[in-house]
């Protein structure tokens, strides 16, 4: 499977992350299942949120319960969480950063987070107060890294005034038909079309300068939460017959194209996978060793939908 050398890891990371926001009605042999299999398959991150599993940190809880991991093998797994939503509103509060984390830690049962990710933007955020959470909480041990989820470069800005450690991730959602993170740079500056419409304000060349790693979450999705776009031939005829096509060519699943074509990208963006069977972490994985041709990238861009002026 690819991996990229992450700069605030000092080390290599899968280009394939295991989320963990379905194991909450999973019995322990299968999430242990799950997990061994995506270990065995390379994947060494695997993706937590506090709110993950209908109630807070249910499948924290569930994983904790599951998986022990040895010492060695704790140190190679990169563990991640986020924190700030909460029941009918966001909070970066210190207060609650705090806490929350001290939950994170004793659900999943592991001493620190690799990595702590701001989950949505609080727009009354105070960035003194995330400043404060975060420096208690790498000064304790208790998160090595640091980063975001779903902001914007000018967001990421405003918490750099105060914020001291580096921002280093950020998780939006990316797949091959929900692509504003690609398609609206091809076609910027062109009058009437709904594509160059800027939807985040030029965050994959911010993310590329900045050396911040961007995480894909929902990359089968078609759109916001609206069903996948893998087998589905009556939306997606076309995209679908060129998955099909380029999946039998490179001997993969058409799954395994998805993430190839998310993974081609020079921004060595991370795919979060959303499975409960390893089967299809194995599909992923396999993927993401695809290396495609810019002619193949391109005809699955436009095969999704998307204009090439």
């Amino acid at each position: 499977m690819k991996t990229y050398a992450i700069d605030a890891f000092g080390r290599d990371a899968s280009s394939v992350v295991l989320g963990m926001m379905r194991i909450a009605n999973m019995d322990n042999g299968e999430i242990e299942t799950l997990v061994r299999g995506a270990l065995d398959a390379g994947v060494n991150v695997l993706d937590h949120a506090d709110i993950y599993g209908g109630e807070r940190h249910r499948c924290e809880a569930r994983f904790g319960e599951a998986v022990t991991l040895s010492p060695a093998e704790r140190e190679h797994t990169i563990i991640q969480s986020k924190v700030g939503i909460r029941k009918g509103y966001f909070d970066f509060s210190a207060g609650h950063i705090l806490s929350t984390v001290d939950e994170s830690l004793e659900a999943l049962r592991t001493d620190y987070l690799d990595v702590l990710l701001l989950h949505r933007p609080d727009t009354l955020v105070e960035p003194y107060e995330v400043a404060e959470a975060f420096d208690t909480l790498h000064a304790a041990g208790k998160v090595r890294h640091f980063g975001v989820s779903n902001h914007t470069p000018g967001q990421i800005e405003l918490l750099r005034t105060a914020v001291r450690q580096p921002l280093a991730f950020n998780q939006v959602q990316l797949s091959l038909t929900h692509a504003p993170l690609f398609a609206q740079g091809v076609a910027a500056n062109m009058t009437g079309l709904e594509q160059s419409v800027s939807r985040d304000n030029g965050l994959l060349e911010y993310s590329r300068l900045n050396k911040m790693t961007l995480q894909a979450w929902s990359p089968f999705q078609a759109g916001f939460f609206d069903g996948v776009f893998l087998g589905d031939r009556e939306r997606f005829p076309a995209l679908n017959a060129v998955l099909d096509e380029l999946a039998e060519a490179h001997g993969v699943t058409p799954s395994g194209i998805a993430v190839a074509w998310i993974t081609r990208h020079p921004a060595n963006i991370q795919v979060v996978l959303g499975t409960t069977k390893a089967s299809r972490v194995a599909e992923a994985t396999a993927g993401s060793d695809v290396e495609l041709s810019r002619e193949e990238w391109y005809r699955l861009f436009t095969a999704a939908g998307h204009t090439l002026p």
